[in-house]
């Protein structure tokens, strides 16, 4: 059985820990969980409204949990576990009428102002 003194493996996150550490002290919805290069790795869990600001960089959700609507841009698509969605640098985006559990991790990658189109 784990314990909760154990090291953890710095390749191995468990969604369980990182949760564990939300809200951050001043109410904090993400918090980091790797930074290597221009790779950047969070774990975002917004609670009643999701009040992000565009990003300086690309970045990728991968749906860990909860369900809901996702809005990039002019567009709108449903979201489940599993799911994969990519928004360029500078795009407007946010998450709407998501479940109470929704948990993403966020990935950022790439320079500043993203790839651009391709």
């Amino acid at each position: 059985m784990r314990g909760r003194h154990m090291r953890r493996a710095r390749w191995h996150v468990p969604i369980g820990e990182m949760l564990e550490a939300l809200p951050g002290p001043d109410g904090q919805r993400s918090a980091a969980v790797l930074a290597r290069g221009d790779l950047e790795v969070e774990l975002y869990a917004p609670r009643g409204t999701d009040e992000q600001r565009p990003h300086a960089r690309d970045e990728l959700y991968l749906v860990a949990r909860g369900t809901g609507r996702f809005v990039c841009g002019g567009s709108e698509t449903e979201f489940a576990p599993g799911d994969l969605l990519f928004v360029p640098a500078g795009a407007d985006h946010r998450f709407v009428q998501f479940s109470g559990d929704l948990a993403v991790w966020v990935v950022f990658f790439g320079p500043q102002g993203g790839y651009g189109a391709g």
